[in-house]
């Protein structure tokens, strides 16, 4: 309760400072009338609707971005817009260059007095990470936040399109959805036909957890070509390891995360109790997806084709050579001496080159 009375007082002078900043910003701004009166300057905005279905007042040009998820700030530079952003959080470390931003705290608990102080035009907030009271903080301060909400793979593309247009990029936008877009058809082509593989994705081994099924990561998991063995609802289930040897997965798959050693993390996992009693433990078929699987942005297209390679490389060989190919090539026939059209020789010749 102490800690939630101090918010609400750092909170209320905030606000007051915020004000105070907003309204000598203003009077600087005044140009005089012709009859010497003070005439405010117009301010351009533009109305759109995010993914909590709010109305939101986006001042225009968007030149100030503040990013509160990690996902957003990949989102950002692979739109090409990363002189734009002048502050992310704590966790946002892809690209490298996005850790020399000015950092603003947590995703949970983000430094207001922070964000303020870098003068945002919009701050960037997804539903899926960050809280519903830092919305309503930033709204309270009177700067104007988006947010975004994705479920599937193509919601990541779409909602990296919208955004795009949000900032007034709508061309990058498209250009990067197109691109993503005809990866994945061409990856859909490549394995049509083959059978998917039935997995394990491995979030944590103790407690075992994985992805529910209606995740963005269950989809991407589909689109490289795998079959979750998981059904549940629920976004991070834990799994019971009886279960999971009873439905004998053919693969398991894990995320790369910084510096740790996916194999190092197979070895430790099959020496516990009970994983060796899974054909694919004692087969070593596991897989490693780029921990870019974890995050709803444009570099998921990247995992997802990573996958699908190691699930199905019969996808991505080259294509046999042809046997003829292979032999040297044929050489001329003997000059003879010229017959007259029509001569069967001329024909045999023709057809022999034709081949």
């Amino acid at each position: 309760m102490q800690a939630r009375f101090t918010f609400r007082i750092a909170h209320a002078a905030l606000i007051a400072a915020f004000s105070a900043g907003l309204c000598g910003s203003a009077i600087r701004g005044q140009a005089e009338t012709p009859d010497g009166h003070a005439a405010l300057p117009k301010a351009a905005y533009k109305e759109v609707v995010d993914d909590y279905g709010r109305a939101v007042r986006i001042p225009q040009p968007v030149q100030r971005i503040v990013s509160l998820a990690p996902s957003l700030t990949e989102t950002i530079y692979a739109l090409g817009l990363q002189d734009r952003l002048v502050g992310d959080t704590d966790y946002c470390d892809y690209p490298p260059d996005a850790q020399k931003k000015t950092k603003v705290g947590g995703t949970i608990n983000p430094n207001l007095e922070q964000i303020v102080a870098l003068r945002p035009d919009l701050v960037l907030v997804t539903k899926n990470l960050n809280h519903i009271e830092t919305v309503q903080a930033l709204e309270n301060l009177g700067l104007a936040s988006y947010a975004t909400d994705t479920h599937t793979v193509h919601d990541i593309i779409s909602s990296t399109e919208r955004l795009a247009d949000v900032l007034g990029a709508s061309e990058a936008g498209l250009s990067l959805g197109a691109s993503l877009e005809h990866r994945l058809a061409d990856l859909q082509q490549r394995l049509s036909g083959i059978p998917p593989r039935r997995v394990l994705f491995v979030v944590w081994s103790d407690p075992l957890i994985s992805v529910g099924k209606d995740t963005f990561i269950g989809d991407a998991l589909r689109w490289a070509g795998a079959s979750s063995i998981v059904e549940s609802s629920q976004d991070w289930p834990q799994m019971n390891l009886e279960e999971v040897v009873r439905l004998q997965p053919e693969f398991l798959v894990f995320a790369a995360s910084h510096g740790d050693s996916v194999e190092a993390s197979f070895d430790s996992v099959a020496e516990r109790p009970g994983w060796r009693g899974l054909e694919a433990v004692r087969q070593r078929h596991f897989a490693t997806i780029s921990d870019a699987v974890n995050r709803p942005a444009p570099r998921i297209v990247s995992a997802i084709e990573e996958l699908a390679r190691q699930l199905h490389p019969e996808a991505f060989a080259p294509p046999a050579e042809d046997p003829i190919d292979r032999k040297s090539p044929i050489s001329p026939a003997p000059s003879t001496p010229s017959q007259p059209h029509g001569d069967t020789n001329e024909s045999r010749e023709f057809c022999v080159c034709a081949h």
